[in-house]
């Protein structure tokens, strides 16, 4: 057996324990998210880099109810949903690494004009990115200061490679 064959013997074995039709699923229990919370360290680099360059407003910063002395503060990612972060000073923490139970990116659906500009942007810093080539044409890849990956989808929500998920 191959690995594809693996991989696709293994996905029909998912689908038929867990996959229900559409008319049989029930309503998810969630409304949306509130927000997504990472970390990061330093919050001045952080929002420049989010409001400045990827063009996701910040809409509130207070301080986090749990760690007195950090920033808790939020950035609007569209469709009532937003992107946090904490800054822990003091703590010392290292940077990010993937690992099980991390976060290996964040998907964020923009618009194709939005997605050309971020793209310029982008550019005009010299940051680098993965995409749009190797077939990403819909895709841009960027690392945040901190080297949490972000993904910029110029697909709609619930869309992915042109197929609905869902």
């Amino acid at each position: 057996m191959t690995v594809a064959s693996d991989f696709e013997a293994r996905r029909q074995e998912i689908i038929a324990a867990h996959l229900k039709p559409a008319e049989e699923r029930p309503e998810s229990s969630a409304r949306g998210v509130h927000h997504l919370a990472l970390i990061c360290s330093d919050v001045e680099t952080t929002v420049r880099f989010y409001q400045e360059v990827l063009g996701f407003p910040l809409v509130d910063v207070m301080e986090n109810r749990d760690y007195t002395g950090s920033t808790h503060f939020f950035h609007d990612i569209g469709n009532g949903n937003l992107l946090a972060f904490f800054d822990f000073p003091g703590l010392g923490l290292g940077p990010a690494v993937e690992t099980l139970g991390a976060v290996q990116h964040v998907a964020i659906s923009v618009d194709r004009a939005n997605y050309e500009a971020i793209r310029d942007r982008l550019d005009a810093a010299g940051l680098p990115y993965l995409g749009p080539d190797r077939g990403l044409t819909n895709s841009i890849y960027v690392k945040d200061p901190d080297g949490v990956q972000i993904e910029l989808l110029a697909e709609p929500l619930r869309i992915m490679d042109d197929r609905y998920l869902g």
